[in-house]
């Protein structure tokens, strides 16, 4: 382990599954403690025994994200047991089957806009001040590029994930005399089960495996 990983701790949303679940598995093996944040409860614990193989310590947290109470409360446990945040790696997104923005429900949008947008704007709320007390405290951030082609059908996923650009991108700058580094992530198209629902019909073979993706991220993060 290296000595600049000993004692730092880092936060994934979505990680019960797919990249997060690569990511959350990644940091472990450099020896980063991590909180695991997701909703499917069995998942969860099945990542932790993978993690506790390694011989890393981790937390598992079931969680809706869409539950902004939740959110804070959470921020006032880490800070309780750990009193900083080193890492955070928010993930998770959902969203909308193709379908032209006048056919997208009410409900629907704001679901997805929730999800992908106003619970970034929660978790960097919730996290900042942690992010403030690690040295060298790292946000980073899953975009795609494919919102940035104006592609028909994905509105609402769309504007969540270019709002969360604009979101970062002025963070970064209210917080660059803190020793925070921002991060914005462009994966390739990942062999994931949102990847599927954004590109019906695709095939596996013409996706990325998301454990190589993660590798790649956290080389670079």
């Amino acid at each position: 382990m290296k000595e600049e990983f000993i004692n730092k701790v880092a936060l994934i949303t979505g990680a019960s599954r797919g990249l997060g679940k690569s990511l959350s598995l990644e940091l472990a093996k450099k020896g980063i403690e991590t909180i695991l944040v997701a909703r499917t409860v069995g998942a969860l614990e099945e990542l932790y025994d993978e993690i506790k193989k390694l011989g890393v310590d981790c937390t598992i947290v079931p969680l809706d994200l869409n539950d902004s109470d939740a959110i804070d409360n959470l921020g006032f446990e880490i800070n309780k047991k750990w009193g900083k945040l080193d890492f955070l790696l928010s993930n998770a997104a959902i969203t909308n089957e193709l379908t032209p923005i006048s056919h997208v429900k009410p409900d629907i949008w704001e679901k997805i806009i929730k999800k992908n947008l106003t619970t970034n704007y929660r978790l960097i709320r919730s996290f900042e001040q942690l992010l403030k007390l690690s040295k060298n405290g790292k946000a980073l951030f899953i975009l795609d590029k494919e919102t940035k082609t104006n592609k028909p059908f994905h509105i609402p996923y769309s504007v969540s994930k270019e709002g969360l650009n604009k979101l970062i991108t002025i963070w970064a700058q209210e917080v660059s005399l803190h020793e925070i580094g921002v991060y914005a992530c462009y994966p390739p198209r990942m062999n994931t089960s949102l990847r599927k629902k954004i590109i019906p019909g695709v095939k596996s073979s013409k996706l990325e495996n998301p454990q190589v993706i993660a590798k790649n991220i956290i080389k670079g993060f």
